[in-house]
C-alpha cells in the first residue's frame, strides 16, 4: 500500500494493536523498503508544522507517524491532505518593513499516510480514510516472533540476505513510473452490503486493485486511448483475486460493529465457554480463564451487552454478573457472507467475461 504514494489518489494505513504487540516495529520494517527520498517520518509534530512543510517536498511521499498520540494536533491537517491532497491556512505575516499582511500558506500533496495507535475509536475520523491493519495478537504469532528473536540472538539469521532483499525491493520502487490504471471489471465489483461506511470502503477496494496493477506495470501491456491519447495499463483478474485475498480481513473488520480488540476477546470467550461445555458464565470465571485486566474486562463486557451479543442473567456476590452469549455463530456467518460476496462477484466476471 505504501507504493500508492506514487499515484494521484494514494491509500493510507493505520496499524492498530495493543501496547507491545509490535505495531511500530512492523511499520518501520515495511517502510524500510521505501527509498529514503520517498518518505518523511516523525515521532511528534507541532500544531502548525504541516502548513510550513513546503521544503519537505511532500507530493508523492510516504508520511510516517510512529504514534498518532504524538500527532494529535495535526490530525485535521492530515485529514485534509488525505482527502483534498492540499492544505491552506490564512495567517498574518510581517514583511521586511514591519507591516502586517494577510497571506495564504499552502502545502501540496498528495501523500500516503501511515501511523500506529492503540486507540481505534479516538482517531475514528482519520481511520475512516484509511485501511486498518490489526496486528495478530494470538499466542501462535507471539511464539513465532519469539522464535525469530531466539534465532537472531543465536546468529542464525542471514543478515546479508535480509539486507540484499531490502535493497532489491527499494530498487523495484525506484523504477516504478507514473501511469494511468483502468479496471475494465470495476463495474462488476461490489463490496458486501454488511460493510459499514460503504462509500469510502468501496473506493479503497477499487484503489487497492489498481495499486496491485500499478505495482505490476512491467508485466502489463501499455495501451493508448484512441480518443485522448492517454497511455494506460489494465487490471487483470489476477489483480482482483490478489486484492480479495489480501483485503478480506480488512473488509471483515469494516463489517464488524465491534472493535477488533473487543472482537478478539469475544471470540476467545466463545471458545472458552464451548470448551467448558457451558451456556452461561460469570465475570469472575472470565478473569480466571484469560488473566485479563479487570477494567478492560468490564469495558468489553459492557460493550458486548450494549450491542446485544451478551445478556445479563443475574449477579453473584463473589463471581459478579452472570452472562449468556446470544449467538455463538454470528461472526462465522458474517465472515461467510463477506467472503461469499467477493468470491461470487469474481466468479460472475469469469463466467460472463464482463469487461
Amino acid at each position: 500500500m505504501y507504493t500508492t504514494r506514487l499515484r494521484e489518489q494514494p491509500l493510507h494505513v493505520i496499524c492498530l494493536g495493543a501496547s507491545g504487540t509490535g505495531k511500530t516495529y512492523l511499520q518501520e520494517r515495511v517502510s524500510d523498503l521505501i527509498p529514503e527520498e520517498g518518505k518523511v517520518s516523525g515521532t511528534a509534530i507541532s500544531e502548525n508544522a504541516l502548513y510550513y512543510a513546503q521544503d519537505l517536498k511532500l507530493p508523492h511521499k510516504l508520511f510516517i507517524i510512529e504514534d498518532l498520540d504524538g500527532a494529535s494536533h495535526v490530525l485535521y491537517a492530515l485529514r485534509e491532505l488525505q482527502t483534498k491532497s492540499s492544505i491552506r491556512k490564512i495567517v498574518t505575516h510581517k514583511d521586511n518593513k514591519g507591516n502586517m499582511k494577510t497571506i495564504i500558506v499552502e502545502v501540496e500533496g498528495p501523500i500516503s499516510f501511515t501511523g500506529t495507535t492503540t486507540h481505534e475509536r479516538l482517531y475514528e475520523d482519520n481511520a475512516n480514510r484509511c485501511l486498518l491493519l490489526y496486528l495478530d495478537g494470538s499466542r501462535q504469532q507471539h511464539e513465532a516472533i519469539m522464535e525469530h528473536q531466539r534465532k537472531r540472538s543465536a546468529g542464525k539469521i542471514n543478515k546479508q540476505q535480509v539486507q540484499e532483499s531490502k535493497e532489491f525491493l527499494r530498487d523495484v520502487q525506484s523504477v516504478l513510473k507514473p501511469i494511468a490504471v483502468r479496471n475494465p471489471y470495476a463495474e462488476h465489483l461490489h463490496i458486501p452490503q454488511t460493510v459499514f461506511k460503504p462509500l469510502r470502503t468501496n473506493a479503497h477496494y477499487l484503489a487497492f486493485v489498481e495499486a496491485i496493477t500499478f505495482y505490476h506495470q512491467y508485466q502489463r501491456e501499455v495501451k493508448s486511448d484512441p480518443d485522448t491519447g492517454e497511455r494506460y495499463i489494465e487490471s487483470s483478474l489476477s489483480d482482483i483475486e490478489g486484492a480479495n485475498a489480501l483485503l478480506k480481513d480488512v473488509l471483515l473488520a469494516k463489517s464488524d460493529e465491534l472493535t477488533k480488540a473487543c472482537r478478539n476477546f469475544f471470540e476467545l470467550l466463545k471458545t472458552r465457554v464451548s470448551q467448558a461445555q457451558q451456556t452461561c458464565f460469570y465475570r469472575g470465571e472470565v478473569r480466571k480463564w484469560m488473566r485479563i485486566n479487570p477494567h478492560t474486562l468490564r469495558y468489553y463486557l459492557k460493550q458486548l451487552v450494549q450491542y446485544g451479543y451478551l445478556n445479563v442473567l443475574g449477579s453473584h456476590k463473589h463471581q459478579g454478573h452472570e452472562y449468556e452469549i446470544t449467538n455463538l455463530a454470528e461472526y462465522h456467518k458474517l465472515h461467510g457472507s463477506l467472503c461469499s460476496a467477493l468470491d461470487q462477484a469474481l466468479a460472475r466476471i469469469k463466467r460472463g467475461g464482463n469487461r
